[in-house]
């Protein structure tokens, strides 16, 4: 058995009182108040159990090995929005307004039960080409209009080297912290408008060694466009410290939610789940295996969509790597094992994170013993709840195999072999793709306001930040 003491903290099942995990929120014994459960009483599920609906400075609140607090790191009120550089405010003024929410087509737009529920009248406007799922991108994923278009995704990297200074925003309050720094939401003085910065200390992230897994997060987030995916906008530094300017993403982890409703019913985990395996095609397409997918790194935007956050074990793998990073619970067994592993690695966590949101808990967990969920992804033995559907049970299963002749996603079909399994039939992914469903749970938010209520307070930091000086690590970030 590896030493995995440098991986991120141990979860466990119930993180009420533990102090092994500093996330924003713990999980409530209440199960009148869900509000998922709330929610969903205005949705009309395939199937209903008794107890479905009575029930994380970027790396997330389990995170050793990635350094802030990811979960809380980024969140959105304007994804598209960049922050503006005082010397380009002149260009920045001829640019088109950022697209807010639309009241009008956001109201007519499908709820959940026409992404379980197809709607025919919609499926004849398509053309030939959008329905087709005969014609394979690069990872054997359906052709999702709008995004890929069944072609190799846009490899061209943004510039973010040096694109911003502190003296570009003001700062505002902590809403994370971790191992090397923290994340605090800001607010450009040239656009006026909410953005999250993730501040690394060198040292500490030197100490830790993870300066490759740092200058890799910055690269794969310089490269990835999606709408389930956070996007970077700049990075810049000084003598102590790396700054990465990102979305500020309202709607707070993904984590808490499931924390408070203690499982999700059939239809919201196959949105959640839904969601996430677009945006896995996505980076697949472009051979990065992401590596550390749990519900602390799944923010909710203020429609309730999910963004992907906390890349810092992100990585380009056009085959196999050897690298063992991750949060233990979410570990194929390949990695544990410290086999060579590719991008299959994603799809297991995938099939974790599919299970935890069913049942509240995850398949290996035993005790909160890190060494204990070690021996049981080993020995590869799932009991999986009554209530589980028969099709979701069937996927899971094929998901979470250590035959990786036989897990979905690592076949032949790639990402299709997932998104064509019958747990996921009636989802429509062209609409999902474009956010033209609603979501099934809307934060409780104000949009555009830098509303930080679904983040837990923090203490300040107490060292000033643009410090000069003697700068000891610098050479080591030289794309900052």
């Amino acid at each position: 058995m590896p030493n995995l003491h440098f991986l991120k903290k141990k979860r466990t099942k119930d993180t009420s009182g533990s102090k092994d995990l500093e996330t924003p929120s713990s999980p409530t014994k209440d199960t009148l108040t869900s509000p998922i459960a709330a929610v969903f009483n205005r949705f009309k599920p395939e199937e209903s159990h008794p107890s479905a609906t009575a029930s994380s400075a970027q790396p997330s609140q389990s995170t050793e090995a990635s350094g802030t607090n990811q979960s809380t790191t980024t969140a959105a009120t304007s994804a598209d929005s960049q922050p503006q550089k005082g010397g380009e405010m002149a260009s920045a003024l001829q640019q088109p307004s950022p697209p807010g929410p639309h009241p009008s087509s956001h109201q007519n737009s499908p709820s959940i039960q026409n992404l379980l529920n197809k709607d025919s009248e919609s499926q004849q406007t398509l053309t030939p080409q959008q329905t087709s799922i005969n014609s394979t991108p690069a990872n054997g994923g359906i052709l999702i209009p709008g995004l890929a278009g069944g072609q190799t995704p846009n490899q061209t990297m943004r510039s973010t080297k040096g694109k911003y200074t502190l003296d570009d925003f003001d700062l505002q309050r902590t809403l994370g912290t971790g191992s090397f720094g923290r994340v605090h939401l800001v607010k450009s003085k040239h656009n006026q408008r909410f953005y999250a910065i993730k501040v690394l200390k060198k040292a500490q992230v030197v100490k830790m060694k993870q300066v490759e897994h740092t200058n890799d997060e910055r690269r794969m987030l310089q490269r990835v466009k999606h709408p389930f995916l956070i996007t970077l906008w700049g990075t810049f530094q000084d003598a102590r410290n790396l700054y990465m300017v990102m979305d500020f993403v309202e709607g707070g982890e993904l984590f808490s939610l499931l924390r408070k409703s203690q499982r999700f019913p059939n239809p919201v985990a196959k949105f959640y789940a839904a969601e996430v395996t677009l945006a896995l095609d996505y980076l697949h397409s472009m051979n990065i295996i992401y590596r550390d997918l749990k519900p602390e790194n799944l923010l909710l935007d203020r429609h309730g969509h999910l963004k992907i956050t906390d890349f810092g074990f992100a990585k380009e793998v056009p085959d196999i790597t050897w690298t063992l990073c991750g949060t233990p619970d979410y570990l194929a067994p390949e990695v544990v094992a410290s086999k060579g592993y590719n991008k299959s690695v994603d799809w297991w966590s995938l099939g974790i994170l599919i299970f935890e949101m069913l049942c509240g808990f995850t398949p290996f967990w035993d005790g909160g013993s890190p060494m204990k969920i070690y021996e049981n992804i080993l020995k590869g033995r799932v009991k999986y709840p009554p209530y589980i559907h028969p099709d979701a049970q069937d996927l899971l299963q094929k998901l979470i195999t250590p035959d990786l002749t036989k897990r979905l996603g690592n076949l032949h079909g790639g990402s299709k072999d997932v998104m064509t399994h019958p747990w996921f039939a009636e989802v429509t992914w062209e609409r999902l793709a474009k956010k033209d469903i609603d979501a099934p749970y809307v934060p409780p938010v104000k949009a555009g306001m830098g509303d930080s209520s679904q983040f837990d307070k923090y203490a300040e930091e107490t060292e000033p930040y643009g410090a000069g000086g003697d700068d000891q690590h610098g050479r080591l970030f030289v794309d900052f």
